[in-house]
Protein backbone atom coordinates (compact mmCIF):
# COMPACT_ATOMS: atom_id res chain seq x y z
CA UNK A 1 0.00 0.00 0.00
CA UNK A 2 1.10 3.92 -0.89
CA UNK A 3 -1.94 5.67 -0.13
CA UNK A 4 -4.59 5.28 2.59
CA UNK A 5 -7.32 7.64 2.45
CA UNK A 6 -9.55 8.53 5.52
CA UNK A 7 -13.03 8.39 4.94
CA UNK A 8 -15.88 9.48 7.53
CA UNK A 9 -17.61 6.38 8.27
CA UNK A 10 -20.92 8.03 8.35
CA UNK A 11 -21.34 9.31 5.31
CA UNK A 12 -22.06 6.84 2.18
CA UNK A 13 -21.88 9.70 -0.19
CA UNK A 14 -18.56 10.37 0.60
CA UNK A 15 -17.07 6.50 0.79
CA UNK A 16 -18.76 6.07 -2.46
CA UNK A 17 -16.45 8.48 -3.68
CA UNK A 18 -13.66 7.62 -2.06
CA UNK A 19 -14.04 4.37 -3.78
CA UNK A 20 -13.03 6.02 -6.91
CA UNK A 21 -10.07 8.03 -5.35
CA UNK A 22 -7.16 5.13 -6.50
CA UNK A 23 -6.38 4.64 -3.13
CA UNK A 24 -4.46 1.89 -2.16
CA UNK A 25 -6.85 1.33 1.32
CA UNK A 26 -9.70 3.24 2.51
CA UNK A 27 -9.75 4.07 6.53
CA UNK A 28 -12.99 4.36 7.01
CA UNK A 29 -13.79 6.57 9.97
CA UNK A 30 -15.54 5.78 13.26
CA UNK A 31 -13.25 7.96 15.33
CA UNK A 32 -12.11 11.59 15.49
CA UNK A 33 -14.54 12.99 12.43
CA UNK A 34 -17.61 11.25 13.53
CA UNK A 35 -19.51 13.58 16.34
CA UNK A 36 -20.68 11.38 19.65
CA UNK A 37 -24.21 11.59 18.98
CA UNK A 38 -23.46 10.12 15.33
CA UNK A 39 -21.34 6.94 16.31
CA UNK A 40 -24.10 4.13 15.69
CA UNK A 41 -24.87 5.79 12.45
CA UNK A 42 -21.28 5.69 11.39
CA UNK A 43 -21.50 2.03 12.75
CA UNK A 44 -24.45 0.92 10.49
CA UNK A 45 -23.29 3.18 7.78
CA UNK A 46 -19.43 2.00 7.93
CA UNK A 47 -20.60 -2.28 8.33
CA UNK A 48 -23.05 -1.82 5.09
CA UNK A 49 -20.63 -0.28 2.94
CA UNK A 50 -17.83 -2.63 3.71
CA UNK A 51 -20.03 -5.96 3.11
CA UNK A 52 -21.46 -4.40 0.18
CA UNK A 53 -17.84 -4.13 -1.29
CA UNK A 54 -15.70 -6.39 0.13
CA UNK A 55 -16.31 -9.06 -2.41
CA UNK A 56 -15.06 -6.77 -4.87
CA UNK A 57 -11.44 -7.48 -6.47
CA UNK A 58 -11.17 -4.50 -7.89
CA UNK A 59 -11.76 -2.10 -4.73
CA UNK A 60 -9.08 -0.75 -2.46
CA UNK A 61 -8.27 -2.40 1.47
CA UNK A 62 -10.92 -1.30 3.35
CA UNK A 63 -9.86 -0.56 7.04
CA UNK A 64 -11.98 0.67 9.49
CA UNK A 65 -10.80 2.98 12.33
CA UNK A 66 -12.53 2.25 15.87
CA UNK A 67 -12.47 4.37 18.68
CA UNK A 68 -9.65 4.11 21.06
CA UNK A 69 -9.08 1.07 23.76
CA UNK A 70 -10.15 3.49 26.84
CA UNK A 71 -12.92 4.94 24.95
CA UNK A 72 -15.81 2.44 26.13
CA UNK A 73 -16.84 2.18 22.30
CA UNK A 74 -14.73 0.09 20.72
CA UNK A 75 -16.82 -3.00 21.46
CA UNK A 76 -19.78 -1.84 19.69
CA UNK A 77 -17.18 -0.53 16.94
CA UNK A 78 -16.39 -4.11 16.65
CA UNK A 79 -19.65 -5.57 17.04
CA UNK A 80 -21.04 -3.83 14.09
CA UNK A 81 -17.98 -4.12 11.40
CA UNK A 82 -16.47 -7.50 12.03
CA UNK A 83 -19.52 -8.87 10.68
CA UNK A 84 -18.79 -7.20 7.50
CA UNK A 85 -15.24 -8.81 7.24
CA UNK A 86 -12.94 -5.39 6.46
CA UNK A 87 -9.12 -6.04 5.50
CA UNK A 88 -8.31 -4.41 8.68
CA UNK A 89 -8.50 -2.23 11.84
CA UNK A 90 -7.02 1.49 12.67
CA UNK A 91 -5.82 0.99 16.23
CA UNK A 92 -5.93 5.23 17.72
CA UNK A 93 -3.66 6.07 20.03
CA UNK A 94 -2.32 2.77 21.29
CA UNK A 95 0.28 2.51 23.77
CA UNK A 96 3.15 0.08 22.54
CA UNK A 97 2.32 -3.44 21.91
CA UNK A 98 0.03 -4.41 24.63
CA UNK A 99 -2.39 -2.61 23.53
CA UNK A 100 -2.27 -4.20 19.46
CA UNK A 101 -2.11 -7.73 21.56
CA UNK A 102 -5.11 -6.47 23.82
CA UNK A 103 -6.86 -5.54 20.04
CA UNK A 104 -6.16 -9.05 18.73
CA UNK A 105 -7.60 -10.88 21.65
CA UNK A 106 -10.71 -8.73 20.56
CA UNK A 107 -10.38 -9.42 17.35
CA UNK A 108 -9.97 -13.57 17.34
CA UNK A 109 -13.21 -13.57 19.26
CA UNK A 110 -15.15 -12.01 16.74
CA UNK A 111 -13.43 -13.73 13.87
CA UNK A 112 -14.58 -17.21 15.62
CA UNK A 113 -18.16 -15.97 15.96
CA UNK A 114 -18.53 -14.49 12.37
CA UNK A 115 -17.02 -17.58 10.95
CA UNK A 116 -13.95 -15.37 9.39
CA UNK A 117 -10.31 -17.00 8.95
CA UNK A 118 -8.23 -16.77 11.90
CA UNK A 119 -6.13 -14.07 12.32
CA UNK A 120 -7.19 -12.53 8.51
CA UNK A 121 -7.99 -9.32 10.37
CA UNK A 122 -4.85 -6.91 10.64
CA UNK A 123 -4.01 -3.95 12.59
CA UNK A 124 -1.97 -0.80 11.45
CA UNK A 125 -1.26 0.85 14.94
CA UNK A 126 -1.16 4.58 15.49
CA UNK A 127 1.47 4.93 17.70
CA UNK A 128 2.42 8.58 18.70
CA UNK A 129 -0.99 10.13 19.88
CA UNK A 130 -0.19 10.74 23.06
CA UNK A 131 3.43 11.01 25.63
CA UNK A 132 3.03 7.47 27.13
CA UNK A 133 2.92 6.09 22.96
CA UNK A 134 5.86 7.80 22.27
CA UNK A 135 7.80 5.64 24.95
CA UNK A 136 6.68 2.63 23.77
CA UNK A 137 7.29 2.46 20.45
CA UNK A 138 10.18 -0.06 20.81
CA UNK A 139 7.68 -2.36 22.19
CA UNK A 140 5.57 -3.82 18.96
CA UNK A 141 7.67 -6.34 18.07
CA UNK A 142 6.02 -9.56 18.60
CA UNK A 143 2.70 -8.14 19.97
CA UNK A 144 0.68 -10.03 17.31
CA UNK A 145 0.80 -11.40 13.81
CA UNK A 146 -1.76 -9.20 12.68
CA UNK A 147 0.27 -6.10 13.14
CA UNK A 148 1.38 -4.98 9.67
CA UNK A 149 2.51 -1.19 10.15
CA UNK A 150 2.88 1.51 12.32
CA UNK A 151 2.09 5.11 11.80
CA UNK A 152 2.30 8.39 13.87
CA UNK A 153 -0.01 11.42 14.42
CA UNK A 154 0.92 14.93 15.29
CA UNK A 155 -2.30 16.80 15.91
CA UNK A 156 -3.30 14.59 18.61
CA UNK A 157 -0.30 14.22 20.06
CA UNK A 158 0.39 18.26 20.22
CA UNK A 159 -2.79 18.39 22.16
CA UNK A 160 -1.58 16.03 24.71
CA UNK A 161 1.45 18.21 24.76
CA UNK A 162 -0.58 21.16 25.23
CA UNK A 163 1.54 22.91 22.41
CA UNK A 164 0.39 25.90 20.59
CA UNK A 165 1.58 24.51 17.16
CA UNK A 166 3.17 21.31 15.69
CA UNK A 167 4.73 22.93 13.05
CA UNK A 168 6.90 26.14 12.45
CA UNK A 169 6.88 29.21 10.24
CA UNK A 170 8.22 27.36 7.43
CA UNK A 171 5.55 24.99 7.79
CA UNK A 172 8.39 21.92 9.04
CA UNK A 173 7.56 20.24 12.08
CA UNK A 174 8.86 21.06 15.14
CA UNK A 175 11.31 19.39 17.10
CA UNK A 176 8.86 17.61 19.43
CA UNK A 177 7.28 15.98 16.46
CA UNK A 178 10.23 15.42 14.42
CA UNK A 179 11.35 12.87 17.32
CA UNK A 180 7.98 11.37 17.33
CA UNK A 181 8.03 10.41 13.41
CA UNK A 182 12.02 8.90 13.51
CA UNK A 183 11.02 6.78 16.22
CA UNK A 184 7.60 5.78 14.48
CA UNK A 185 10.16 4.46 11.58
CA UNK A 186 12.47 2.95 14.21
CA UNK A 187 9.49 1.04 16.15
CA UNK A 188 8.38 -0.31 12.57
CA UNK A 189 11.68 -1.24 11.53
CA UNK A 190 12.28 -3.23 15.35
CA UNK A 191 8.92 -4.77 14.97
CA UNK A 192 9.50 -5.67 11.08
CA UNK A 193 6.20 -3.63 9.80
CA UNK A 194 5.65 -0.87 7.10
CA UNK A 195 6.36 2.55 8.68
CA UNK A 196 3.30 4.55 7.24
CA UNK A 197 3.71 8.67 7.15
CA UNK A 198 1.35 11.05 8.58
CA UNK A 199 -1.51 13.06 7.01
CA UNK A 200 -0.66 16.14 5.55
CA UNK A 201 -3.08 18.48 6.74
CA UNK A 202 -2.90 21.46 4.22
CA UNK A 203 -4.34 19.55 1.44
CA UNK A 204 -4.92 22.31 -1.24
CA UNK A 205 -0.83 22.58 -1.37
CA UNK A 206 0.25 20.17 -3.14
CA UNK A 207 3.84 20.81 -3.47
CA UNK A 208 3.99 20.48 0.00
CA UNK A 209 2.61 17.32 -0.02
CA UNK A 210 4.88 16.37 -2.48
CA UNK A 211 7.78 17.67 -0.89
CA UNK A 212 6.97 15.65 2.41
CA UNK A 213 6.11 12.20 0.36
CA UNK A 214 9.95 12.71 -0.86
CA UNK A 215 11.33 13.05 2.82
CA UNK A 216 8.87 10.14 3.69
CA UNK A 217 10.06 7.97 1.34
CA UNK A 218 14.09 9.29 1.57
CA UNK A 219 14.16 8.09 5.47
CA UNK A 220 12.24 4.34 4.62
CA UNK A 221 8.42 5.22 4.89
CA UNK A 222 6.64 3.20 2.83
CA UNK A 223 3.14 5.25 2.54
CA UNK A 224 1.67 7.58 3.31
CA UNK A 225 -2.22 8.25 4.90
CA UNK A 226 -4.48 11.36 3.76
CA UNK A 227 -7.52 12.89 4.15
CA UNK A 228 -8.47 14.38 0.92
CA UNK A 229 -8.70 12.36 -2.20
CA UNK A 230 -6.55 15.37 -4.05
CA UNK A 231 -4.11 13.93 -2.59
CA UNK A 232 -3.87 10.07 -3.52
CA UNK A 233 -2.41 11.19 -7.01
CA UNK A 234 0.25 12.69 -5.37
CA UNK A 235 1.03 10.24 -2.37
CA UNK A 236 1.14 6.88 -4.92
CA UNK A 237 3.12 8.98 -7.48
CA UNK A 238 6.50 9.68 -4.75
CA UNK A 239 5.90 6.23 -3.17
CA UNK A 240 5.66 4.02 -6.36
CA UNK A 241 9.62 3.20 -7.58
CA UNK A 242 10.56 4.56 -10.66
CA UNK A 243 11.73 2.42 -13.93
CA UNK A 244 15.43 4.20 -12.74
CA UNK A 245 15.62 3.14 -9.31
CA UNK A 246 13.75 -0.27 -10.11
CA UNK A 247 16.63 -0.84 -12.86
CA UNK A 248 19.43 -0.08 -10.00
CA UNK A 249 17.72 -2.01 -7.80
CA UNK A 250 17.46 -5.37 -10.03
CA UNK A 251 21.19 -4.42 -11.47
CA UNK A 252 22.32 -4.85 -7.46
CA UNK A 253 20.33 -8.21 -7.12
CA UNK A 254 21.61 -9.95 -10.48
CA UNK A 255 25.44 -8.81 -9.21
CA UNK A 256 25.39 -10.41 -6.24
CA UNK A 257 23.20 -13.57 -7.72
CA UNK A 258 26.16 -13.68 -10.23
CA UNK A 259 28.80 -13.52 -7.04
CA UNK A 260 26.95 -15.84 -4.29
CA UNK A 261 30.01 -16.27 -2.65
CA UNK A 262 30.89 -12.49 -2.07
CA UNK A 263 29.79 -9.95 0.53
CA UNK A 264 30.59 -6.98 -1.43
CA UNK A 265 30.01 -6.17 -5.51
CA UNK A 266 30.57 -3.55 -7.56
CA UNK A 267 27.83 -1.99 -9.41
CA UNK A 268 28.85 1.36 -11.66
CA UNK A 269 31.47 2.01 -10.12
CA UNK A 270 30.38 1.40 -6.47
CA UNK A 271 31.32 -0.88 -3.88
CA UNK A 272 28.12 -2.90 -2.34
CA UNK A 273 27.42 -4.95 0.32
CA UNK A 274 24.45 -6.81 2.38
CA UNK A 275 22.64 -3.57 3.41
CA UNK A 276 22.60 -2.46 -0.06
CA UNK A 277 21.20 -5.62 -1.69
CA UNK A 278 18.90 -5.80 1.38
CA UNK A 279 17.26 -1.98 0.12
CA UNK A 280 17.12 -3.47 -3.24
CA UNK A 281 14.79 -6.50 -2.31
CA UNK A 282 12.71 -4.14 -0.27
CA UNK A 283 12.33 -1.58 -3.39
CA UNK A 284 11.61 -4.36 -5.33
CA UNK A 285 9.27 -6.09 -3.31
CA UNK A 286 7.15 -2.67 -2.96
CA UNK A 287 7.29 -2.64 -6.85
CA UNK A 288 6.00 -5.97 -7.47
CA UNK A 289 9.01 -6.67 -9.37
CA UNK A 290 10.73 -9.19 -7.06
CA UNK A 291 10.60 -12.64 -7.68
CA UNK A 292 9.98 -15.33 -5.66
Amino acid sequence: MRSLLFVPGDSYRKLGKALGSGADALLVDLEDSVALDAKDEARRVTAEFVAEHRSDSRRPRLYVRVNGLTTGMIDADLDHVMKAAPDGIVLPKAVGGSDVAHLGAKLAVREAEFGLGDGATRILAIATENAAGVFALGTFGGASHRLMGLTWGGEDLSADLGAETNRDESGAYTDPYRLARSLTLFGAAAAGVDAVDSVFTNFRDMAGLAEECRAARRDGFVAKMAIHPAQVPVINEAFTPSPEAVARAQAVIDAFRANPGSGVVGVNGEMLDRPHLLRAERLLKRAGTLPS
